[in-house]
């Protein structure tokens, strides 16, 4: 017997198989869904986000989760089957041991082997393994959980393994006691006080990954800094960077230091007493003031030394002339006529007497 069904404008030919097909690939597509719907509603009610997942073209599942929240890595049987008698084992990149289950046996009640970065975070879904469902969540996610992860069937045949890949977004804090060479609190010194401000600078020893240090203020604006001074030892980074800060309402300052790579930020702060800036503003008017008379002491002199050094010239200039006039009467004396006789170079020159003794002095 044939059905014809009509989609439209077309008429197409549809066998009984095909419905009967058709049917039970609905049936079992709605039975899917209302496991998948029945499965995070036990999530939901539980507390427990299960984070965003995608995959890619290789198959492998992608989770993305905030660290410190709760993430499911999901992997079923393809079949559905009971898993409850079935042994699974999750491992991350490779050999390190997640989760073991066995028959019933898994790390959480006795079984060893575990590893210790896991130990009391990771779990599976026991009323979930007679669907098939042997996903885990791990509790508390931290920023070493990412990484690639495989759940794997190996007593079936054929062998069953899923691929899934955690991310962990990172939140900043300080990360100190968690990571190793994640930088230790900066060490703040004032380097010198002028009339410009006072010169600050900011220590990093050891970090790893190189962090970036800067200068901010109470509000957590960005202060403009010199030129970081930066070295390395044996892969760790050594940073040194100062910054001239001036008065301000409250005379607050931090250094910060970010390792993006392992989200870590730490800072040290430093409060500026208000009689360093009044001491500096002190220190500058004094220094003016000083300039100033020394100054003002410099040109007093040169003209006292001018003054004195004209009076000189003045009087052995009148002097001078005194004598050279006292010498012309004796010379009057003698004689008119050979006074009168005498050459013009003979007769007294005053200027040039003054020029003379101008010239001494």
């Amino acid at each position: 017997m044939l059905h014809f069904t009509n989609e439209g404008a077309e008429n197409k030919l549809t066998s009984p198989v095909t419905l009967v097909l058709s049917n039970l690939s609905n049936m079992l597509q709605l039975k899917a869904l209302e496991l998948l719907f029945s499965w995070f509603c036990l999530l939901t009610l539980s507390g427990i986000t299960p984070g965003h997942m995608d995959t890619n073209g290789s198959g492998v599942v992608r989770v993305v989760v905030e660290e410190g929240r709760d993430a499911i890595l999901p992997c079923s049987l393809s079949t559905k089957e009971n898993a409850e008698e079935k042994l699974f084992d999750w491992k991350k990149d490779g050999p390190k041991e997640i989760f073991f289950y066995d028959g019933g046996i898994h790390y959480n009640n006795g079984r060893p082997g575990q590893d210790q970065q896991f130990k009391g975070r990771v779990s599976h879904f026991q009323d979930e393994l007679k669907y098939g469902n042997t996903s885990i969540i791990i509790r508390n996610t931290k920023v070493t959980d990412r990484g690639d992860y495989t759940c794997e069937f190996p007593r079936l045949q054929p062998r069953q393994i899923f691929h899934i890949q955690l991310v962990v977004d990172l939140t900043f804090r300080n990360r100190l006691n968690e990571i190793t060479g994640a930088a230790a609190e900066p060490s703040i010194t004032i380097v010198d006080v002028t009339e410009f401000g006072a010169l600050l600078q900011c220590e990093v020893r050891g970090a790893f990954p190189k962090p970036t240090v800067e200068w901010q203020d109470s509000a957590g604006n960005k202060l403009t800094a010199e030129e970081p001074q930066v070295s390395e030892r044996e892969g760790h980074f050594y940073i040194t960077l100062q910054t001239t800060v001036k008065k301000t309402k409250t005379n607050h300052f931090h250094c910060v230091v970010q390792q993006d790579d392992i989200g870590h930020i730490i800072s040290s702060n430093i409060t500026l007493p208000e009689k360093l800036f009044e001491d500096t503003y002190s220190r500058g008017v004094v220094a003016g003031l000083f300039g100033g008379i020394f100054l003002g002491a410099v040109i007093l002199a040169a003209v006292q030394g001018l003054l004195v050094a004209t009076k000189i010239i003045t009087v052995r200039c009148n002097k001078g002339a005194a004598d050279e006039k006292q010498k012309n009467r004796k010379k009057n004396k003698r004689g008119e006529e050979s006074n009168l006789q005498a050459p013009p170079g003979s007769r007294p020159q005053e200027n040039g007497f003054c020029r003379a003794h101008s010239e001494e002095v």
